[in-house]
C-alpha cells in the first residue's frame, strides 16, 4: 500500500516536492488557494484540494463566512484523511496590505490535525527566527527574531512542537533560490547595498526537496516519533559582495554596488546536523 502524504501549500516549493514524492511512489494530497491551480495539481498526479486558511480573529458571523468555514473544515478533514505525514509549507503574508496573524492561522487547523490520522508534521520555517548577529548559528542557538515574520514563525514552531497529539519536525531554511528564483536579479544594478561582508545563507530548491525527502525516509525507516529541528542552509558562505558580484558576471547582469563604509558582519548558519543526523549530502554545494 502506498504511503500517503498531505502537503499544505503547493507553491514554489510544495509543487515540485509533491512531484518528487509521486516519483518515489508516494500518494500525495496537495492544497492550493487558487481555483485555477486545481487542474495544475491534478495534472501533476496530486489529489487537489482548495483550502483557504483564516485566522480565528477574522471570523465573522455572516452566512457567507459560515458557509466558507464549513467548506474549509470539510476540505481539511478530507485533505488529512489517511495521511500519516503533513507538510506545512505556507509562509506568513506580512507585506503591504496582506498582513495577517500567521500564528492564529495555524492554530486554527490544529484541532483538525489532532482528529486526523497525521502522526508527524513537517513545518517549513526560516532562519529568520535567529535574528541578526555575528554568531555561528546551530539548532541550539537561542532564538531572537527581529522581524515580524521571524517572530510569528518562532511562535508557530513552539505552538506545533508543544502539541502532544503529533510530532513536529521544524525545518529552518535559509534564503531560497532556484533556476527561476535568485536574489541577484533584484540586486543587479543597485547601489549602496548594505552589509557587503555578511556571509550568504542560501539553499537551492533541489536541496530543500532532498532534505525533506531524507526526513520522510527517517520517519518511515526508523519509526521516528519525536520532535526535531534542522537548519537547512548550504555550507557555502562567501560574502554578499563576493557572491552577488560573481553571480551578476555569470548571468551578464549589471553589477551591484555595495556600501563599503558601513560594513557589518552577519550570522553564519551551520547545517552540520542535517548531514550527521540525516546522512544528507548537498546536491548544490556551491550555488
Amino acid at each position: 500500500m502506498m504511503t500517503q502524504i498531505s502537503i499544505l501549500g503547493c507553491g514554489w516549493l510544495g509543487l515540485p516536492l509533491a512531484k518528487a514524492l509521486i516519483e518515489n511512489k508516494f500518494l500525495v494530497k496537495g492544497s492550493t488557494t487558487s481555483v485555477a491551480k486545481l487542474s495544475v495539481l491534478e495534472n501533476a498526479g496530486i489529489i487537489p484540494f482548495l483550502i483557504v486558511l483564516t485566522p480565528n480573529s477574522n471570523f465573522q458571523s455572516s452566512m457567507n463566512i459560515l458557509v466558507e468555514e464549513e467548506e474549509k473544515t470539510e476540505n481539511l478533514t478530507a485533505f488529512l484523511e489517511n495521511s500519516k505525514i503533513l507538510i506545512i509549507d505556507i509562509p506568513p503574508k506580512l507585506r503591504g496590505s496582506e498582513k495577517e496573524n500567521f500564528v492564529l492561522k495555524i492554530k486554527n487547523i490544529i484541532p483538525d490535525i489532532e482528529k486526523s490520522t497525521v502522526e508527524n508534521v513537517i513545518f517549513i520555517s526560516s532562519t529568520s527566527v535567529y535574528g541578526e548577529n555575528n554568531l555561528l548559528v546551530t539548532e541550539e542557538t537561542a532564538l531572537n527574531p527581529d522581524t515580524e515574520s521571524g517572530k510569528q514563525l518562532m511562535e508557530t514552531e513552539q505552538l506545533l512542537q508543544s502539541n502532544t497529539n503529533f510530532k513536529t519536525t521544524i525545518l529552518r531554511f535559509g534564503g531560497l533560490i532556484g533556476e527561476d528564483r535568485h536574489p541577484v536579479h533584484f540586486l543587479a544594478g543597485r547601489t549602496h547595498i548594505e552589509n557587503p561582508n555578511a556571509p550568504i545563507n542560501l539553499i537551492h530548491q533541489e536541496d530543500c526537496i532532498g532534505i525533506i525527502m531524507a526526513i520522510i525516509d527517517q520517519i518511515q525507516i526508523k519509526c521516528w516519533n519525536r520532535n526535531e529541528v534542522f537548519n537547512a542552509v548550504t555550507p557555502f558562505h562567501p560574502s554578499r559582495k563576493e557572491y552577488y558580484t560573481q553571480k551578476a558576471i555569470e548571468l551578464n547582469l549589471a553589477l551591484p554596488e555595495f556600501n563599503l563604509e558601513n560594513s557589518t558582519f552577519g550570522k553564519t548558519i551551520l547545517s552540520n546536523k542535517t548531514g550527521a543526523f540525516l546522512g544528507y549530502a548537498f546536491k548544490k554545494p556551491k550555488l
